[in-house]
Formats: structure tokens, sequence, C-alpha cells
């Protein structure tokens, strides 16, 4: 019988959501304060996916200044209806609660509709009369008497005038009493009945999946007496996969049933760098509840595959030449860009980044191109082009967790001498580990990771590549110590740290390999 492995999209991809149309599925997932925003991805066997854009691609539609990187995009939904694709979300730091629409998937999507709803995690049911739901998740209405005492709660929603009317209704709380953080609803009917799934207990360990059902879409919802219908919180903390939940159902055209949800690997100890991740698991149907994960309850690393066409994809390349117009799918910024401070066409087959006062440790749009670590052992190196002038300019490779979590790898100026310099942050705070001399217009910078272990090395060939400094303890790129909600990111950096400058990084090309 073959198999497919999980996670089906490893490193920083939270919060999934699913839909399908006809024999195609699309998927999204939050992104923060990384811009642009909302992944979506395309499948045919929701194994193999292929990213096909961002959902919030335009300034106008994702307004990150100031947030910080756990701040921005939470728990998208996206749902299809009569033509169009629908994805609604949360800024949390600017508008709250909106939905986009396109009529195709890989855009252009429409400029916000903002609504009036408090709250986060918001959804879209299309019922069967045409009327349209809203469901999201708010503070309970006789106050918060203990931290996350929150409901899921329903409103209709007018697609004409894209705002909701009608009465707010309160759902439902979660399937334990006193439960934290109910959240991540979303609404099905199956057979005539309405069943609504959420998490509970909060986005980490004690993460759980349950599901309630009802006659009628405004309730009452009652509970599924085997709740929560999946969770690791009783496995212990030494289980490889954990925070287990945020889960999206999605029927096939051959009449499976699978789940789409983030959980955790976690590795050195209860470390979990890349952040939560999306996994597949089947589903099946018993006495009119779901069962998630049948015969073990729990998210396993492999399952057989779907009844599905099984559909290659495209190994992405290892190596980014920056040949192309636009970069890349998998490069990202922090924040939305201000001003022109990248470029791929000033020298062909290069990305020149400008070194600008904006530093990665503010709160503020700096000169960064990174994509999300995605393996627990990697190799990530560059060639970059670069004369440091003043001690204040900087050029190199940072790994992110936030602006108070991160190293910076980069080639600058000590006095009169030009150095290699290996910075990390913690809580704010900078200290650098290391630092030797190099002189060179050209330099080759590589890390590498085993594990928790994060080496550096530079040179002025690849073939002769230097120790900076090697198994540099890497457990501050993980949430369970920089705290947040997002993985560890890597990427290129320039910056004049304060000062003007007109100086320029080249960056001739970026290579990230992982190595499980």
């Amino acid at each position: 019988m073959k198999t497919f492995n999980n996670p089906i999209l490893p490193g920083f991809y939270p919060d999934p959501s699913i839909c399908r149309v006809n024999d195609d599925y699309y998927l999204v997932t939050s992104s923060f304060a990384y811009y642009p925003g909302v992944p979506i991805f395309h499948s045919k066997d929701l194994v193999n996916w292929e990213q096909i854009g961002h959902v919030l691609d335009r300034p106008t539609q994702l307004p990150l200044d100031g947030q910080r990187q756990s701040q921005g995009i939470f728990a998208p939904t996206i749902r299809y209806y009569d033509g169009v694709f629908y994805m609604i979300t949360t800024n949390v730091g600017h508008g709250g609660n909106f939905f986009v629409t396109a009529t195709d998937p890989s855009g252009p999507w429409s400029d916000p509709y903002y609504l009036d709803a408090p709250g986060i995690d918001p959804s879209l049911f299309f019922d069967e009369d045409g009327k349209v739901y809203y469901t999201g998740t708010r503070p309970a209405p006789e106050g918060e008497k203990y931290s996350g005492n929150w409901e899921v709660w329903l409103q209709e929603l007018d697609l004409e005038t894209k705002q909701l009317v009608g009465e707010p209704t309160g759902l439902w709380r979660g399937a334990l009493r006193d439960v934290i953080w109910p959240e991540g609803p979303h609404l099905y009917k199956v057979n005539g009945s309405y069943y609504l799934l959420i998490s509970e207990a909060g986005t980490g360990h004690h993460h759980a999946v349950s599901v309630a059902r009802s006659e009628h879409v405004s309730g009452p919802y009652v509970g599924n007496p085997g709740n929560p219908i999946l969770t690791h919180r009783h496995l212990g903390k030494e289980y490889p996969i954990v925070n287990v939940g945020h889960c999206d159902l999605v029927d096939t055209q051959n009449g499976e049933w699978w789940a789409v949800g983030l959980a955790s690997r976690i590795y050195g100890g209860y470390y979990r760098n890349l952040g939560r991740e999306t996994f597949l698991l089947p589903v099946t149907w018993e006495d009119g509840w779901p069962v998630m994960s049948p015969g073990t309850g729990k998210l396993e690393m492999a399952y057989p595959l779907p009844d599905l066409p099984t559909v290659q994809s495209l190994i992405p390349s290892v190596c980014d030449h920056f040949e192309e117009e636009k970069l890349d799918y998998i490069w990202n910024f922090i924040r939305t860009p201000k001003g022109k401070f990248y470029s791929l066409t000033e020298r062909p087959g290069h990305l020149s980044l400008k070194l600008r006062p904006q530093q990665i440790s503010e709160l503020v749009q700096p000169s960064f191109v990174g994509r999300r670590q995605q393996h627990m052992d990697f190799a990530a190196s560059t060639a970059m082009e670069f004369t440091p002038t003043s001690e204040n300019e900087e050029a190199g490779i940072v790994l992110l967790q936030s602006h108070e979590y991160h190293f910076r790898f980069v080639y600058t100026k000590q006095g009169k001498q030009q150095v290699m310099r290996l910075i990390k942050c913690t809580e704010g705070n900078e200290e650098v580990l290391k630092e030797l001399p190099i002189d060179a217009a050209k330099v080759y910078l590589k890390v590498q990771a085993k594990g928790q272990d994060y080496s550096f090395y530079f040179g002025e060939t690849t073939a002769h590549y230097k120790a900076l400094i090697e198994n540099v303890d890497g457990r501050i790129l993980s949430t369970d110590v920089a705290g947040g909600f997002v993985g560890a990111v890597l990427g290129m950096y320039a910056s004049s740290n304060g000062s003007s400058s007109d100086e320029k990084a080249y960056f001739d090309w970026f290579e990230y390999v992982g190595m499980e």
C-alpha cells in the first residue's frame, strides 16, 4: 500500500484551511507579519501542493506597519461559492476581520471588505438556501472571568452589501467546562445536520479539536460525547508531534473525507524552530460524528494515500539564481514594503538590497528577503558582493524568529578592518559571538544546521569555506524560547544601522538544501 509522509507543508505554514472545486483543491495558511500574506496552494491529490501565489499581495490589502512577527494575519479560511473564491481572515493590528474575493484563486484578489465583527478566526458557511453565515470567536458576553473565556458565534453576512446583518448568536464554548480559547470554527452541513468543528485550549501543548452538531444553523449545538476527537496533549512532551489542532474538513470527489490541521515537530528537547506546520489526516463518519485518524486517534507521520489520482509535483529548485523578473513565491518580506529597497534587474542574475537605516531588531520594514526554515537539518548558502565602508554597514544572512530573537551572520567593518561577524540577539540584547577578519569583494556564506546545532562558515570561494563558529545553540529560534506563533525564517539582509548609506549588497544566488 502506498503512503504519504507528513507534514504536507513543512515549516511555518499554520492554521490551514481547504476547499475543493470539482477535482481541484486549494489551501491557505496564516502569514502573520510577513508580506505577501496568506500563501495559497493548489493540489489534485491532497498530498502534493504547488504554491500559486499569495492572496494578499498588494499594500492596500495588507497594512502591517509596526506589527510584531506574531501579529498581522491570523487564521484564514478559504471557501468557494457560485463561481467566486472567498478568503476571510483577521489583521489583528489593522482593521480586524475582513474578506477578499477572486474568480481565479491565483489572483488578483479584491481589496479587503472589513466587517464590524469582534474577535478573530472568522470563517464563512454557505447554506443550501443561499444564506451566508459568518462564524468566529469572541470574548464571552459576560466578560472574561478568566483569560481565554471566549465563545464561538454566528451572524448572517449579506454578500450584496458586504456587511453582517441580523443579530449575532453565541453557538458554543467548547467541549470542556471552563475551556480556554474555543477558536478556529468551521461550519459544515452533512446529511442534513450542521456540524461545528473548533479547536480549544490554546494553540500550545493542550491544543485539541472538538465537534458539535445541530439541526439548525443557529443551534443549539450539542457536543460529541467522544470529544475531543483529536489531541496529543495526553501523550507527553517527548512525543515527536505536538500542538495538534486547528483542522478543516474536505470531502473528495470519490467520497472520502480528510482533514488538514496544524501540528509541530519537536527536536533538541521540547523546542519547535519550524513553528506550526500543515498536516493531512483521514476522517471517517460513525454514528453521525466525524472520527479523525481512525484506528489510532493520533496524528501520524504517514498514512495510505487518498483515493485520488496521484500527481507528482515539481520538485522545487534548491538554488535561486535570481534570473526571473519577479521573486519566487517562497520569498517573503517583514511587514509591508516601504519604497524600492530591492531589485532583480539592476544587475541581472542578482538580487540587490539597499543598505537602509532600518534594522531587523526594530519593528520596521528592513531590507530583508527571507524564506521559511523547513527542515531540522539543512544547509543554506549564498554568494554576496559587498564592501562595507563604515562600522554601521552590514550585510549577510539572518536567521530570524523575531526582531528580539535572531542570528545575524554579516560582513561588516571593525575599525579599519573588514570582518565576518556572528551576532546573537536574545530578548533584544545583542552579543557578538565571534568575528574574524576578511578582505574580499565577494564572499560566500554558509549556515549549516544539524538539529539545534547551527554552524557558520565563510570563504572567498565555495571550495575553501572557513568556520567562523560551529555548533551554536539554535533554540532561540524556537517559539518555546521566543514566544509567539511563527517559525524560523532565514534569508538575505542589509542595513546601515540608523545611518544613511548609498551602498548595496548583491546576492548572486541563494541555495537551501534540506537534509532529512
